[in-house]
């Protein structure tokens, strides 16, 4: 199956100190650009230009004179090693670029070679360095191998936020027109029709009435999946992914049979058919917002009284962290609400007010787990309570299921492992990078697997969930036990009995 070595689980520690291999990961790197239009689409060059040095530094200057935090993180770092064993990838790779003190050195020492006096009077004495094609190519290669989970910043003493740094740098490296094809190509669909696939209203709609005959089949109940319906109490924004691919869809599945029973009109909208937005991915403000206007268009001509966030990691981490000051205010929608508000949040407060009739009897063939991921975990908040996204996703899962356990505290919550697919790295030509990346998880769950039983991983994101489906047979595991918290409501929900 691999060309590649595939770190061995078995004995625990759960987060073993990897064995050292300088190196080891160099050169491994995205599909660059071939098509100009996904960089010109972005504002970007269509190729590298030639005066890139230039270009390059200039855009530093420009993002340190725009974010201190930027200049803080750069300035800050002591080197105290607290960072250097908590990344998956060095975990997994053992290359010392892939420690997250050594990949923002990447950027600072160039930092430090234009920006401090230091590093323009006497580089060597502080680490400073030209930026060179060498190290253009490192970036290229080691800033993609982040996926700006921030499990490191949990663990340093002066929050150095690595995610930050890593999209400062792709947004430089964009700037001179070193653009990655997959993220580039797909936030370029979402801007310009909606969602990351690029499927257009006609598509969507026949998915939705297929869906509809499904649902009515296996449980002789109508059940809609609206689009594009004014007047319609919640807008509904979703993963693509939702849309057409096993395990996603089955989330969809569940979101409908929810809002059916607890009798809420919801709609989807081709205009937004998408939670996700790369634009975060690749440090691009500016893109950010145009694909997140979409969905605050949709709610305006809609007219809906509120907007819910589907299953999807990075999509609630824009809508909870970026929205606000992205596409705000949201004065126009029902000051009732949140906004946004999470699905795992409205499901949570529909079972408390027993609006839902469960059956957890339903989903007794499996002993359920639960990942949290990264951008849930460590970039936003469920609820009104501190720690909300990790009870409130946890308690959905057991109103749905008798058998849940948790896997290692400290691979949960707070201090969880990413899938290895996140930031953007979710392409096939990154499968040495996502398949070691996922090491520390596939560890933890190989515990829970054997002590009790596991056969069901459940995760709210649709990269963990996309990952996860690929890398799982990697580690011996079976790849259909990754699935969504609401593939476990749709299962136990008794739908004919409260509408």
């Amino acid at each position: 199956m691999a060309s590649f070595d595939v770190p061995v689980v078995g004995d625990y520690p759960i987060c073993p100190t990897p064995v050292v291999q300088p190196d080891s990961m160099k050169g491994i790197k995205p599909f660059e650009v071939n098509n100009p239009m996904h960089n010109t689409d972005l504002g970007f060059p269509g190729a590298l230009v030639e005066n890139w040095q230039e270009v390059a530094v200039k855009k530093m200057g420009e993002l340190l004179g725009k974010y201190r935090s930027l200049q803080v993180f750069l300035d800050s770092c002591v080197k105290c090693g607290s960072c250097t064993d908590k990344c998956h990838y060095f975990i997994g790779t053992g290359d010392p670029k892939n420690m997250p003190v050594a990949r923002q050195d990447l950027l600072r020492q160039v930092y430090r070679r234009y920006f401090t006096i230091a590093g323009k009077l006497c580089p060597k004495l502080v680490g400073a360095k030209d930026l060179t094609k060498d190290v253009l190519d490192d970036w290229y290669s080691y800033y993609h191998q982040c996926s700006q989970c921030r499990r490191c910043s949990v663990y340093c003493p002066y929050g150095i936020d690595t995610a930050e740094i890593s999209m400062a740098a792709r947004e430089i490296m964009d700037s001179v027109g070193l653009g990655q094809k997959y993220t580039n190509e797909i936030l370029g669909k979402n801007i310009k029709i909606g969602n990351n696939l690029g499927m257009k209203g006609p598509v969507i709609l026949n998915t939705l009435e297929g869906l509809e005959e499904d649902v009515e089949a296996a449980t002789g109940v109508a059940v809609r999946y609206p689009l594009d319906v004014k007047g319609a109490e919640v807008l509904l924004v979703t993963p693509s992914a939702d849309l057409f691919a096993e395990p996603h869809i089955d989330g969809l599945i569940g979101y409908g049979k929810v809002f059916h029973q607890a009798g809420i009109s919801w709609t989807l909208s081709s205009k937004a058919s998408e939670g996700a937005n790369f634009g975060m991915f690749i440090g691009s403000y500016a893109n950010m917002k145009k694909a997140a206007m979409r969905i605050q268009e949709a709610a305006r001509e809609l007219g809906v009284k509120r907007i819910i966030v589907g299953e999807c990691g990075h999509a609630w981490r824009v809508a909870y962290s970026f929205w606000n000051t992205l596409i705000g205010p949201f004065d126009f929608l029902d000051p009732r609400y949140p906004v946004p508000q999470h699905i795992c949040e409205f499901t949570y407060d529909l079972i408390k007010r027993g609006a839902l009739n469960l059956d957890k009897s339903a989903n007794d063939n499996r002993v359920v787990t639960f990942h949290d991921s990264c951008n849930v975990s460590r970039a936003s908040r469920m609820g009104t309570m501190p720690g909300g996204q990790f009870f409130i996703p946890r308690e959905v899962i057991k109103a749905t299921c008798n058998h849940f356990v948790d896997m290692d505290p400290a691979t949960i919550h707070e201090h969880t492992f990413c899938c290895g697919g996140g930031g953007g790295l979710l392409t096939d030509d990154l499968m040495p990078v996502r398949v070691k990346g996922a090491y520390p998880r596939m560890q933890a769950l190989r515990q829970v697997v054997d002590n009790q039983k596991v056969n069901y991983l459940a995760a709210i994101c649709a990269i963990c969930k996309s990952q996860f489906t690929k890398v799982l047979p990697y580690y011996k595991f079976d790849r259909d036990m990754i699935g969504g918290v609401h593939q476990l409501v749709s299962n136990a929900i008794q739908l004919g009995t409260k509408e």
